[in-house]
């Protein structure tokens, strides 16, 4: 059984460092990132409205699209997001994996959404892009059904983050390490 789980796991991690957005030419995935951007901020405003004046005061946001795993004492996510920079209206395209440790079971499909009130915290996470985090939460949805706290925490100084779970079943408590990169296809 132990060796499924990681072998799970090690598969998704494979898997999940390809992951970007569909479509079959550069122009397409761009759209494809676009849209998702342009869906989540609308249920982001919808869930929250306060957030829509917190986006326009900010020096710059991000939505991105992850999907996540935790098996036993393994967990791992990947997905792909845009960075967009209000004093220069720049959309800069970005990848993203997660892996840590901690006990838990199940996976998630969910958006991020971060508010940069810093322009240097902006300009750090396009360069540098590393963020490193405990994270507990329990979430359940399917479709229409169930609920998921989408609350904004702060994450780092000058960095607020709305998380919305899109589908799936997860429990878990975790030290995770997130790398965040420029996807050089798309930027």
């Amino acid at each position: 059984m132990l060796r499924f789980g990681l072998a799970a796991v090690l598969s998704l991690a494979l898997l999940g460092g390809c992951m970007s957005p569909k479509g079959d030419t550069v122009e397409q995935k761009r759209q494809a990132a676009q849209q998702m951007r342009s869906d989540t901020l609308a249920r982001l405003y919808e869930i929250h409205p306060y957030a829509q004046g917190q986006i326009a005061e900010a020096a710059g946001y991000a939505v991105f699209s992850n999907v996540g795993i935790n098996l036993l004492l393994l967990s791992t996510a990947s997905g792909w997001g845009i960075v967009h920079e209000k004093a220069t209206g720049k959309d800069t395209y970005m990848k993203m994996y997660s892996a840590g440790l901690g006990p838990g079971l199940g996976v998630k499909d969910f958006r991020g959404v971060f508010v940069f009130t810093d322009p240097e915290a902006l300009k750090s996470f396009v360069e540098d892009g590393w963020d490193a985090s405990a994270q507990a939460d329990a979430a359940a949805k399917a479709k229409d059904k169930g609920d998921a706290w989408a609350g904004s925490v702060d994450v780092a100084p000058g960095i607020k983050l709305y998380q919305l779970t899109e589908t799936g079943l997860a429990l878990q408590a975790t030290i995770q390490g997130t790398k965040f990169w420029k996807d050089d296809e798309l930027s």
